[in-house]
């Protein structure tokens, strides 16, 4: 297990390498940043020139991006143009960020597998039917629809939620906004789960527990869901990094200043280094959950085992 975690970790450097440069090439040929920076008026040769050298805008680019990979292995992702360093950014819209992603992860595991398990359970009956046709439905729907739907509901008409959440973003405010950032996520962990416990209950493993009488929920608990919930994880895994980087439109709509409301702000303002910071956190974050999901499974399926 230990050389594997090494092999695979080393794996993670021309990866990390790669994305990063990708993204760092993208973000540079968007737009000029000092123009953006100037606001509507044009900038004068001079003040641009003093601003390019300031932030050093007047390298070239692969040179740019040495210099920005050297400051990120000492912590330094750079200062924003507004003078505030990138990491202090951090340090406010990552633990927003990561609270409404853990929501909306409890969501899709306690609502998303249970639905899962009963569908794959009772596969054709009316239970069944409902929940796919409910499924598909908000799979359909843009998450910007669900979003505004509910904060008019709960908000606006009934009261029974703050529209916006405050800047404390509590446990308690990101409810509704964790399961508007979970629903198409959700509906995918219930079809997916459902569709493992439909092939997985016809196993001959499933039979022979069943045939050595052990009772209907050790079978279900220990043997059925425990090796069908491998492509469920594969899935969640995967997903905390869309989670935490898709939060643009369900963090806008209810003015949640996170990782999604920093970005959006980034691009907005052609603000280079805090898109790139922030980004290159969120490279991490999906190489980290991967590494996660692939030792989760020796640990769901006792007959994987890694050299």
């Amino acid at each position: 297990m230990g050389r594997y975690v090494v092999r695979r970790l080393l794996q993670m450097i021309p990866v990390f390498v790669g994305a990063t440069l990708l993204i760092f090439l993208m973000v540079n040929v968007m737009g000029d940043p000092i123009a953006g920076l100037c606001g509507e008026r044009q900038c004068d040769a001079a003040t641009a020139a003093q601003l390019k050298r300031e932030f050093g805008l007047d390298k070239p680019v692969w040179q740019q991006y040495l210099t920005y990979m050297g400051n990120v292995f000492t912590g330094d992702f750079g200062t924003a143009f507004n003078g505030q360093k990138v990491t202090e950014l951090m340090a406010t819209a990552f633990p927003v960020t990561i609270r409404l992603t853990l929501v909306a992860i409890v969501f899709e595991i306690v609502i998303g597998v249970t639905l899962g398990v009963i569908t794959g359970l009772r596969r054709g009956r009316p239970v069944d039917t409902s929940v796919l046709m409910f499924s598909l439905v908000v799979i359909s729907v843009p998450v910007f629809v669900t979003g505004l739907l509910l904060q008019l509901l709960l908000g606006v008409e009934w009261g029974w939620i703050k529209p916006s959440v405050s800047t404390d973003a509590a446990i308690g405010e990101l409810i509704v906004p964790g399961l508007v950032l979970a629903s198409v996520s959700l509906a995918y962990v219930t079809r997916l789960t459902r569709t493992s416990i439909a092939e997985n209950r016809r196993s001959d493993y499933v039979r022979t527990a069943v045939a050595k009488g052990l009772p209907r929920r050790r079978v279900v608990v220990r043997h059925l869901l425990r090796n069908s919930l491998i492509p469920v994880v594969t899935f969640i895994g995967t997903d905390i990094g869309a989670l935490m980087g898709g939060a643009i439109v369900t963090e806008r709509i209810f003015n949640i200043h996170g990782v999604g409301y920093q970005l959006y702000q980034g691009i907005l303002r052609q603000n280079t280094q805090t898109v790139v910071g922030f980004v290159t956190v969120l490279v991490l974050v999906f190489l980290a959950a991967n590494l996660l999901v692939d030792l989760l499974y020796a640990v769901l399926d006792p007959r994987i085992r890694y050299a």
